[in-house]
């Protein structure tokens, strides 16, 4: 849950959020483009002995300042390139255009233009989550909204401008978990029950993540990502604070699901059997979270497994750098995530009892 939190902000990032590349500082301008025509189509016998089918391929721009302007793009050469698609007259691509130190102009084909599949994609779901969810589903595509401008537009600004991270993610994921569980839930005991057993929960995992971060000394500068981050913004980026953001923002997602499902729990069971003594209900709603338990704590580690197969697999080919899973374990990125992983699911762990606690005290007929 907390990997597809988070692969769902960066898509609403880069759905809602236009991408000026014209105002941008670089040599480099990026456009979207129109196969009209495959000049040249071979088999190319690379330096390394390896064979590539490549292409030249005329275009037509569609946007960014080259709306109809016709370029070429030469792929027929002595290089290899990762990815190797093969496009066919009337694709949308993206592509690059530099120039050397004499003006001359080169324009590459990076990949395919993909937006206006993944904008079907995200209004499917959207109608989906209203059809089936009604007036509270409508309310989720709210909530949704307003994590994803919390973060882009609170909490990101704020760390480049040089804020401490972790401050900022506190803060930015209280303003989130208040709103989304206020608009879904309303305003009523159950819900002040929810909040306070998310925040509790959440400085629950920010303390033990903190703890075990700086007993593996894990500086978060591990992922290629990070060397991007490096000189940007107005201030140095604390990258050890911005791995605790991470956390704190996965972390966030997972704890929403569980202890709404505990409150609501206890709810039902009272409403079921009104004179059940606390106890009973503690013990009933406690027994549906162990099951919730063992399932988030599988999903979280089914999701940050798929999303590291490519590294896993790697790892079990025998043709990396690492001897045993011992030594893989020791690197710093697989270290990071581990972290992160089990962090959160002692986070998960400590909510059910909390929540559930709270929820038989507080939460009465």
């Amino acid at each position: 849950m907390a990997n597809k939190m988070k692969k769902i902000i960066l898509f609403l990032f880069l759905f809602f959020m236009p991408l000026s590349l014209g105002a941008q500082e670089k040599s480099d301008i990026i456009f979207q483009a129109e196969v009209l025509e495959i000049v040249e189509q071979a088999e190319n016998e690379l330096p390394d002995g390896a064979k590539a089918l490549q292409q030249n391929i005329n275009l037509i721009g569609l946007n960014n300042g080259f709306e109809g302007k016709k370029v070429f793009f030469e792929g027929i050469g002595a290089y290899d390139v990762i990815n190797k698609n093969i496009y066919q007259v009337g694709d949308k691509v993206l592509v690059v255009e530099s120039s050397n130190d004499t003006g001359d102009r080169y324009y590459y084909i990076t990949d395919y233009v993909r937006s206006g599949v993944l904008r079907w994609l995200f209004f499917i779901f959207a109608a989906l989550i209203v059809l089936v969810g009604k007036w509270k589903g409508l309310r989720s595509i709210f909530s949704l909204i307003f994590t994803f401008l919390v973060i882009v537009e609170f909490i990101i600004p704020k760390i480049l401008a040089g804020a401490n991270p972790i401050e900022i993610t506190i803060l930015g994921s209280f303003l989130i978990l208040v709103f989304v569980v206020y608009l879904t839930e309303g305003w009523n005991k159950k819900s002040h029950i929810a909040v306070s057993s998310l925040f509790l929960s959440l400085l629950t995992t920010i303390v033990i993540s903190y703890f075990f971060v700086e007993l593996s000394k894990l500086s978060g500068l591990s992922s290629e990502e990070t060397a991007f981050l490096i000189g940007i913004g107005e201030a140095n980026i604390n990258f050890k604070g911005l791995l605790f953001s991470g956390i704190i923002i996965g972390a966030l997602g997972v704890l929403d699901d569980v202890v709404m499902a505990q409150i609501a729990t206890v709810e039902e069971l009272r409403k079921a059997n009104p004179l059940s003594d606390r106890k009973e209900i503690f013990k009933g709603a406690y027994s549906v979270g162990i099951s919730h338990i063992s399932s988030m704590t599988n999903t979280l580690f089914l999701a940050y497994a798929g999303a590291s197969l490519p590294l896993l697999v790697l790892f079990s080919s025998g043709q990396s750098a690492f001897g045993s899973i011992n030594d893989a374990i020791n690197t710093e990125m697989i270290a990071e995530e581990i972290v992160r992983t089990l962090s959160g699911s002692i986070g998960l762990i400590l909510s059910v009892p909390l929540s559930t606690w709270l929820a038989v005290v507080f939460l009465k007929e």
